[in-house]
């Protein structure tokens, strides 16, 4: 008969305190990424669009760190912290159905099926598993832990696909308004009429 040992919080430390840091870290480079874009005029589009496309990067980066928080902190048991991830995937999975309405409301942008997966979808499984992971772990439930980890892993992936997303649209929008503004510069110029000779010659 095989024996399991009890399962500890604590070996998960490491785990949330990789997790943690990166999104504590891409929380900020994400606030920079939007400075360098706005100071170079390449914000485009509402804020609607902005709040549905940009800010829930933040998010995601933001509930992933709140996840490692909560499974580092010295707890006596799992009840609290299980209530607390609970709290937090309901917050996300509501956020997710805004951010939902948002993208669909905007006229900015056409999203693609890609856009509906990693800005709508996963979001909502990953809240949604952390919801119920979390009512599971007051049970020291080893399953339930690998959840919650799996989605504060898929929460930071969402995030540094979706900004990254956004960079290159941005970037390549930028592009494309430059290379028409150069053609109809040059179509401009081939349609000026020739300058008139000089007199005497």
């Amino acid at each position: 008969m095989e024996v399991t040992a009890p399962f500890s919080p604590h070996v998960w430390e490491g785990f949330y305190v990789i997790v943690g840091t990166s999104a504590g870290a891409l929380i900020g480079l994400q606030f920079v990424v939007l400075t360098l874009i706005t100071e170079a005029g390449m914000i485009r589009g509402t804020s609607e669009t902005l709040s549905a496309f940009a800010s829930p990067n933040v998010m995601h980066f933001c509930g992933a760190l709140l996840v490692s928080a909560i499974f580092t902190a010295p707890w006596h048991d799992m009840g609290p912290p299980g209530v607390a991830v609970v709290l937090t995937g309901l917050s996300g999975f509501l956020y997710s159905v805004v951010v939902l309405r948002r993208a669909m409301r905007q006229r900015d942008y056409k999203p693609v099926l890609e856009d509906w997966i990693w800005h709508a979808a996963l979001p909502m499984v990953a809240y949604a598993a952390l919801v119920l992971a979390g009512a599971q772990l007051s049970r020291l439930s080893a399953a339930a832990s690998f959840v919650v980890g799996g989605s504060a892993l898929l929460l930071v992936f969402i995030g540094i696909h979706n900004a990254w997303d956004t960079v290159t649209y941005v970037m390549l929008e930028r592009a494309r308004e430059r290379k028409a503004a150069k053609a109809a510069e040059r179509a401009a110029r081939s349609a000026e009429p020739p300058a008139p000779p000089a007199r005497g010659s």
